[in-house]
């Protein structure tokens, strides 16, 4: 039996995907390994690997000891990636970047859920050999299809009709998320509700936040948030939205979307060279927002186009299944730990 030791802060901050990618990998190890892997959460015991999933100071000072094992970092974003997420004081930001890469140079293995960011690495001085490209996952066991009446009933209890054309949106309430389209989109179109669930995650030092909290506290009529959802409630949200619409201009790798193809909820999102790699052909897409605009409307218009892109949302879920997964990621840890 492996003993893997899981290093993690992701759950203390509420409402983000690393969180969420996380409970993930643990719930699907522990039920379908329990008798490979000795799973311990932020433990310093002797084990054979060391997964490292957030880059905390006490984390990188314990990579210098010999029970560590196996050193595997998960690599969740790049210094740039978090340009358009945070408004960092210029010292602290030079300092933290420095940081990150420092981090994951003590790894002896990489993880990215984001095959773009290989050759960035390398740019770091990673070599290619040390990393590997292994996507985020969802269980079907916390989303999965409702039935029709269910949805009824859940649109009910939300306040929704039957008739009402639900767009729906998820995640942190950033600029890079396209939070301002979003907005936009509901002031063009007073006769389609919207949602956009989730909130500032990280607080006052989110980018764009004045500008941000002026919308979530004076939004459209149509338009509305909810603040952050518990993981466990937003099945219920992803099942009463007849579009799941992400215009994210830079993303690393969306559980949203991975979510939302679970519920065989139809997506639509921003033409993102990512998504073309990992997801090609299961979603609609547009360039601008007028693209944008004009894909709502057609959208809005046609329910066959609809159910055709919800059974395309099903069969991308099946890839990005727990169980496909779950044979990839002991594969990896048997692997990493013969290396050892």
């Amino acid at each position: 039996m492996l003993r893997i030791d899981m290093f993690s802060t992701a759950d203390k901050v509420k409402g983000q995907g690393v969180g969420s990618a996380y409970d993930e990998l643990i719930g699907m190890l522990k039920e379908h390994f329990p008798k490979d892997f000795q799973i311990e959460i932020n433990q310093y015991n002797t084990s054979d690997i060391s997964h490292y999933h957030t880059i905390n100071l006490p984390f990188y000072f314990s990579t210098f000891s010999k029970k560590r094992g196996v050193k595997i970092g998960y690599v969740h974003f790049l210094p740039e990636t978090l340009d358009d997420s945070l408004k960092l004081p210029f010292l602290f930001k030079i300092i933290f970047y420095k940081y990150v890469i420092a981090f994951y140079k003590r790894m002896d293995h990489i993880v990215v859920v984001n095959p773009t960011f290989i050759p960035k690495l390398e740019t770091y001085g990673i070599p290619k050999r040390k990393i590997t490209y292994i996507p985020n996952f969802v269980s079907k066991k916390e989303f999965y299809p409702s039935s029709v009446e269910e949805k009824k009933l859940l649109r009910e209890e939300y306040g929704y009709s039957p008739n009402d054309f639900i767009v729906l949106g998820t995640g942190q309430i950033q600029t890079r998320k396209g939070i301002l389209d979003f907005t936009r989109l509901a002031k063009a179109n007073p006769q389609i509700k919207f949602i956009w669930a989730g909130g500032f995650s990280f607080g006052q030092i989110t980018d764009g936040y004045k500008q941000l909290k002026r919308i979530v506290d004076h939004p459209p009529k149509n338009l509305y948030f909810p603040g952050i959802v518990e993981r466990s409630k937003l099945i219920d949200f992803y099942n009463l939205a007849s579009l799941f619409l992400l215009p994210s201009f830079n993303e690393l790798f969306p559980m949203s979307v991975l979510e939302a193809f679970s519920c065989g909820t139809p997506v639509l999102l921003r033409d993102l060279d990512l998504y073309k790699q990992i997801i090609g052909g299961y979603y609609a897409s547009f360039d601008d927002f007028y693209g944008l605009n004009r894909q709502v409307k057609i959208l809005e218009d046609q329910p066959d186009y609809l159910k055709k892109l919800s059974k395309l949302a099903l069969e991308a879920s099946q890839y990005y299944s727990e169980d496909h997964l779950a044979k990839i990621w002991h594969s990896f840890y048997i692997a990493q730990a013969g290396k050892e």
